[in-house]
């Protein structure tokens, strides 16, 4: 029963295949059983008592879209009565009083918490080695990372220790570890997925998303978790939609783009790999066109003035007065202030509210804060004009497989760099999905789909009839790749 998808799970439940508490005492003997990946920061002790709730409403003749469905947080979105520690030290005492919207929503739609993932702290990272609570490991090799910041949702997926999980995507923390660890991850528009209770890196960035073996499971889950939130500022004023609706259009005739800027210097083997991806959606008649993205170099410079200014801004609230860490015996509130965060926060988080701080402040916020923001306006202006041509564009989603523990660790620039294809979608604001498309030395590598406004359900659609031809979502740790 691990072995099916979401989608087939929902089915199975349904036709009395097995229970919800036989799915989910599998599950939790599978964590139990590979503690060693450390992709779960918090295991609930709950689920069961979930899922013998969610067998009685099945019998009653109940349904819900998720009914029974095992899936996991990462620990950056808050959940009532639950410890939410964003990977960080500065909360890791931190019990939240509430449900972000997201975990409501899919409480609502009957899901079962199986816990909380680990994570980059503070969602900060390409490699889930910021974590306070340690790293975690890639299921292909666990020699080597998961990607980040998402990284323990999609170490949990790939191994099998879940259904499906949440993920936060600010700069492709959604998309890098999907593709590092073999699976689906689709980073919605920004505003389609509420960020209330989600614990804030940088507010202009951050998005929600599913994380899953399929684009139909992450269809599944982003139906339920995608609706206007009267609570969220920044929440799109669109109507839910059922994004598994459209998943059977065929995709020929859509117009597919391939950014110049993106292939230069590409790996050999990562370009074989887009190659043969163009050639199975040609093969369903799309148009492959060339386009160009000229600003595209200038996106990891850009976000790495913007999100540490928001992050410097976001984190001044952990003072150690109202919640959070608190340092031993604090001399005076000056000194409460400096020891709680010194001690606090990670060696990662304190670079980037440095950083941040530094560009916000007075004669430098015009040279480089002002500067970004004018940069990030180019990015956007060169993908609108490039949907004017087509549908969707096609790339790389990382520079290469994942990386071993500790050998990108003390270089910044190398691990910024993980990230150089998937920052633009951020900085621009449009959704991008990440599916699995091949392998190197055995480790996975996946694709990237980048689409207009609000055009998730196209981008799934095309994930969908990618994987219907393909089989490398159907791959799990331990298969000859």
């Amino acid at each position: 029963m691990l072995e099916r998808t979401l989608a087939e799970q929902r089915q199975d439940l349904r036709a009395g295949e097995y229970s919800c508490v036989e799915l989910t005492q599998s599950y939790l003997a599978r964590i139990e059983a590979h503690q060693a990946l450390n992709a779960f920061i918090t295991v609930s002790d709950i689920a069961l008592e979930q899922a013998r709730a969610a067998d009685e409403q099945i019998a009653a003749g109940q349904d819900k879209p998720l009914l029974g469905i095992p899936i996991a947080h990462k620990d950056i979105f808050c959940q009532e009565s639950v410890r939410t520690t964003a990977g960080s030290r500065m909360l890791d005492n931190f019990i939240s009083p509430y449900d972000a919207t997201v975990v409501a929503r899919l409480n609502a739609a009957g899901a079962i918490s199986l816990g909380k993932t680990n994570m980059d702290e503070f969602a900060m990272g390409s490699s889930n080695e910021s974590s306070y609570y340690g790293p975690v490991r890639n299921p292909w090799n666990t020699d080597c990372v998961p990607g980040g910041s998402s990284g323990g949702s999609a170490a949990a997926v790939a191994a099998g220790l879940c259904s499906a999980a949440t993920g936060t995507d600010t700069g492709g923390s959604i998309r890098q570890p999907a593709a590092f660890c073999g699976i689906t991850g689709i980073k919605p528009t920004y505003g389609r997925v509420s960020r209330w209770g989600m614990i804030a890196y940088a507010s202009s960035l951050d998005q929600a998303g599913p994380m899953a073996r399929t684009a139909e499971d992450c269809a599944i889950l982003l139906s339920e978790m995608a609706a206007h939130d009267p609570r969220d500022s920044t929440s799109a004023t669109r109507a839910a939609e059922d994004y598994t609706a459209g998943l059977g259009k065929p995709v020929s005739g859509l117009k597919i783009g391939i950014c110049t800027e993106h292939m230069q210097g590409l790996d050999d083997a990562v370009r074989k790999i887009v190659d043969d991806s163009l050639a199975e959606l040609t093969a369903q008649d799309c148009e492959i066109r060339e386009i160009s993205l000229p600003n595209a170099h200038l996106a990891i410079p850009a976000y790495y003035i913007i999100a540490p200014a928001e992050c410097s801004a976001n984190l001044s609230r952990y003072d150690g007065v109202r919640f959070g860490y608190r340092c031993e015996n604090p001399a005076d509130l000056d000194d409460l202030y400096q020891r709680s965060r010194s001690e606090g926060f990670g060696d990662e988080v304190k670079s980037r509210i440095m950083v941040g701080a530094f560009a916000l402040s007075a004669g430098y916020y015009d040279a480089y804060y002002r500067k970004a923001q004018q940069i990030r306006r180019l990015i956007k202006n060169d993908y609108i004009a490039a949907f004017d041509d087509v549908d969707l564009i096609l790339g790389p989603t990382t520079p290469g497989t994942a990386f071993r523990l500790g050998e990108v660790s003390q270089d910044k620039t190398a691990m910024y760099l993980q990230d150089i294809y998937t920052i633009s979608a951020n900085l621009a604001g449009l959704p991008a999905i990440s599916v699995p498309a091949g392998f190197v030395d055995g480790m996975p590598i996946g694709i990237q789909l980048t689409g207009g406004y609000f055009e998730e359900a196209q981008l799934l659609n095309v994930a969908h009839q990618f994987q219907q031809v393909t089989s490398w979502h159907q791959r799990r740790p331990g298969d000859a790749a």
